[in-house]
């Protein structure tokens, strides 16, 4: 393989390809999954030269170890010793692929690698998004914490839901609870009256209590006059602010970065539409969360960092938003 050609390759043309290599050999998608992400851990947290530098130098084993070592301490929190391990494995196998004399891409039928291109094209790479981390989760928490509107309006919906109006049976406390959510997260619903009646309808206390992921969908489909309504962040909200523990909440930012993060990293199999159905949206989230190592946080946590991320990051094309916005 040209070692020239290889390194004018971009980031994400790179890992193209070497995912493409890795689903030719005979190992697991897992296995799969993680050197896609971790052999090229000194690329994202040094440089493109630091990676190539250690990849192919002629003292590799040496080289590669203390570049990774010296990653390993200024940017994680893990065991250096064990983690620079598995990351050294990951080079090594990246190493053999470079000594390869074909691509995986030959190797692929013509539908398949027309599809990948296609795929490739589709994705927002050129957007720097740091990698998931409990460094970062951190972060946007610290960052959330500071701020005071969403403070004070959170405050306001879980006296309003917790102490004011916690039971759904009688529709003047649901007209009540919607409002405010409709208000506060501007999801445009223009007749809250049906939502609200199509709520104390379908006697939901006990469901919420239990967590039952398929109320929202129970919730998210109203009928106004002729026309049956989708309220689909609505729905998963008005959940959430009864059980933030297992209702975690959808919007487009939240959508933004799982596709962005699906298409990056690989952290799980699921079509853009599947974002749209809340049993496996929840599913998704929790993929999420386990395969980036941040399972010491709820989903309420994961949903504000993913929330935070989605905004810093993916911002243009929306207007100006709320927290919940559809």
């Amino acid at each position: 393989m040209d070692i020239d050609k290889m390194k004018a390759l971009s980031y994400e043309e790179l890992r193209v390809l070497y995912r493409n290599f890795l689903h030719s050999q005979n190992i697991s998608k897992l296995t799969i999954n993680t050197a896609y992400v971790d052999t090229f851990y000194l690329w994202r947290k040094g440089s493109k030269e630091l990676f190539w530098n250690a990849v192919i130098a002629a003292n590799f084993e040496n080289t590669a170890k203390e570049a990774l070592i010296k990653a390993l301490s200024e940017n994680s929190t893990g065991n250096v010793k064990s983690l620079v391990n598995s990351y050294l494995s990951q080079l090594r196998r990246f190493r053999l692929f470079l000594a390869s004399d074909r691509t995986a891409e030959s190797t692929m039928p013509k539908q398949e690698k027309t599809a990948n291109r296609t795929y490739t094209r589709k994705k927002k790479m050129d957007v720097d998004v740091p990698d998931p981390s409990i460094e970062q989760v951190e972060f946007y928490l610290e960052k959330w914490d500071g701020l005071e509107n969403y403070h004070l309006q959170e405050d306001a919906l879980n006296k309003l839901f917790f102490e004011l109006c916690p039971k759904n049976t009688d529709v003047i406390d649901v007209l009540l609870k919607a409002s405010t959510l409709n208000d506060f997260y501007s999801t445009n619903i223009f007749s809250i009256y049906p939502v609200a009646k199509r709520i104390c309808d379908l006697d939901i206390d006990a469901r919420l209590k239990a967590g039952d992921v398929t109320l929202v969908r129970d919730i998210q489909y109203v009928t106004i006059g002729d026309t049956e309504k989708n309220f689909y962040s609505f729905a998963s909200k008005y959940c959430s602010h009864h059980n933030h523990l297992d209702y975690p909440i959808y919007d487009s930012y939240v959508d933004e970065v799982l596709r962005f993060f699906r298409n990056r990293d690989s952290f799980s199999d699921f079509q853009d539409a599947d974002l749209k159905d809340y049993v496996k949206f929840k599913g998704i989230l929790i993929d999420f969360r386990a395969f980036y190592s941040l399972d010491k946080y709820n989903l309420k946590q994961i949903d504000q960092y993913v929330w935070l991320l989605g905004k810093d990051y993916f911002p243009k094309n929306y207007r100006k938003k709320k927290r919940g916005d559809k």
